[in-house]
């Protein structure tokens, strides 16, 4: 099976240039030339990575991984960008990416970058998988929760909440704890926030499986 990328980049020269080489390569490659293209792109396909170029047209690539970041979707992303200052680099590590290439590049270059991507995705070890119950598992590295064998989608929060609990299990994790782990720095906690989490965790996981504890915090109880 071909390993699917989609292509992010407006400038058609390039973008043609991009996909000959990696269709020669083996790979499947969607091109796509506007960020709301990409979005389409992505609700209607599974893709093992995404390579965006930055200041493209409607939704640029930060905005566009950012928001797909907080949405749960975890896909590998690396950015390819005449962008070479460092906070274009901390913008983009900040909003997601797990690689960062300048143009002009050689594509040999990019192909070895996403390569490596790909072993390490292909590579994770099963111990990243929780077993929560007889048919709930969270594999902590991909952020996928299975119930009876079906994806249940969670939001980016979500997601990192439920990490935390599995890393503390039987635990008392007081509020304060919990909000520095669960907002970056600079972003404003919200308790109201944290409680529609828990509260949408225990839909799914169980009503007795994360408890409150009045004026303190929360536990996840293991069994």
């Amino acid at each position: 099976m071909k390993t699917k990328l989609l292509l992010l980049e407006d400038d058609l020269t390039l973008s043609e240039t991009i996909v000959d080489y990696f269709d020669e390569q083996g790979f499947e490659v969607t091109p796509v030339y506007d960020g709301e293209e990409a979005l389409e792109a992505i609700y209607e396909k599974k893709f093992d990575t995404f390579l965006f170029d930055v200041n493209v047209p409607l939704i640029n690539g930060f905005d566009l991984l950012k928001n797909l970041r907080k949405e749960g979707n975890n896909t590998p992303a690396i950015f390819i960008t005449s962008l070479n200052s460092m906070s274009s680099l901390e913008e983009g590590f900040d909003s997601g990416c797990d690689d960062y290439i300048r143009k002009p590049f050689e594509l040999k270059e990019l192909l070895l970058r996403v390569k490596r991507i790909i072993k390490r995705e292909f590579s994770k070890s099963k111990d990243t998988i929780v077993t929560i119950d007889d048919n709930i598992t969270f594999d902590t590295s991909s952020n996928e929760l299975l119930k009876e064998g079906e994806v249940v989608q969670l939001n980016f929060k979500e997601q990192k909440l439920l990490k935390f609990f599995l890393q503390n299990r039987d635990e008392v994790l007081v509020h304060d704890r919990i909000y520095d782990y669960l907002w970056d720095y600079g972003e404003q906690y919200s308790d109201n926030s944290l409680r529609t989490y828990i509260k949408n965790l225990r839909k799914i996981l169980g009503k007795d499986r994360i408890v409150s504890l009045k004026k303190l915090g929360y536990r996840f109880n293991s069994k």
